[in-house]
């Protein structure tokens, strides 16, 4: 989008150093990290979940450890917070409060990759940019927060854009999994608010950085998983299933490394111009990564899917650009967009 790089040129960011070619070098960089990075992550992540493994009679296997891909992104994203934490971080949070966000976010990414297993790649992208959604009705509900009439504008045009990219038209055979990835994607989207939820309450109660909050809720989630693969018996399926195709594992891998440097770029682009930039960067990424789907994995979309993609991405950007504006209008209390900065932190996906 071109929309980008004005809007990292503006005043305020920490480089004033910096010649105008510099700047958009770094930025470059960043961006592209951004895309590219992400690009890797969903092409892998769509080629292992919805991917067919042959077997030697012939017949077709599906990968169906959802706990193993996840255990894999939670424990990637463990390590790289690990040695980007600085050891001078102060961090009081109780144990309890990481472990419950550990929870929700590990419930929202399972729900997310299962939904995988039923519906497209660019539905399941589409559906999770919509957490300003789950954000604003726990704010409203739980925090007692009160919103600008544009918000719930912005939240309208979302429900409206994604309501039009689900509904199906009706064909002669229905398909018998019909509605359970949605429900899967609703659930997530829930678990998203939740988390949201609760690192708001750690952000106002308690000292801690972004990437303390990072590590902890990825160490407490692979600590679950790990109970999880034991008790199910999933680690020992998806060693056999490794086994029998043994590409697999290097799939996953790439797919941590892709999260994890997509990570570094998106703290870099935080750190080095600002939220809004960064926020614009990874909207962008999103609407790329349901083109790339479109063109590459053989999703085509019609032309009500390309228009409410359209009315999507409008409202989404519409928003982070609006907080900004709000913000630098109104410096006591100033509105913020609906997707918090330590999203941006946390994730992934």
């Amino acid at each position: 989008m071109g929309e980008t790089l004005p809007f990292q040129m503006t005043k305020g960011h920490d480089n004033p150093g910096r010649s105008w070619l510099s700047e958009s070098g770094h930025f470059l960089i960043c961006a592209g990290g951004i895309l590219a990075c992400y690009f890797v992550f969903g092409i892998q992540q769509e080629r292992i979940v919805q991917g067919k493994y042959e077997l030697p009679d012939e017949s077709i296997e599906k990968f169906t450890f959802t706990q193993a891909l996840v255990f894999f992104l939670c424990t990637g994203n463990t390590i790289y917070a690990y040695l980007i934490r600085k050891k001078s971080e102060i961090d009081n949070v109780p144990s309890k409060m990481y472990a419950a966000s550990a929870a929700s976010y590990l419930l929202a990414m399972i729900a997310s990759n299962q939904a995988l297993q039923y519906l497209p790649y660019p539905t399941q992208v589409l559906a999770k940019s919509c957490k300003p959604i789950p954000v604003m009705i726990f704010g409203v509900l739980f925090a007692h927060k009160s919103y600008h009439w544009r918000k719930y504008c912005y939240v309208l045009m979302i429900v409206i854009g994604v309501a039009m990219f689900l509904y199906k038209d009706k064909k002669g055979g229905e398909d018998k999994d019909f509605g359970f990835g949605e429900a899967l994607l609703i659930f997530s989207l829930a678990m998203d608010g939740t988390t949201t939820s609760i690192q708001d309450r750690i952000k106002k109660s308690y000292q801690r950085t972004g990437t303390s909050m990072m590590f902890y809720t990825n160490l407490y989630s692979s600590l679950y998983l790990s109970a999880g693969l034991l008790v199910t018996g999933e680690l020992w399926s998806f060693f056999y299933f490794v086994q029998r195709h043994s590409y697999v594992f290097w799939d996953l891998i790439g797919l941590a490394i892709a999260s994890c440097l997509g990570q570094w770029c998106i703290f870099k682009t935080i750190e080095e111009f600002s939220p809004l930039t960064c926020s614009i960067v990874t909207t962008t990424r999103k609407l790329f990564t349901i083109i790339i789907s479109v063109l590459f994995m053989n999703h085509p979309l019609s032309g009500r899917q390309i228009l409410a993609t359209t009315v999507v991405f409008s409202a989404l950007t519409a928003d982070v650009v609006d907080g900004k504006l709000s913000s630098a209008s109104s410096p006591v209390g100033a509105k913020k967009p609906l997707i918090s900065d330590e999203e941006k932190k946390a994730h992934t996906k």
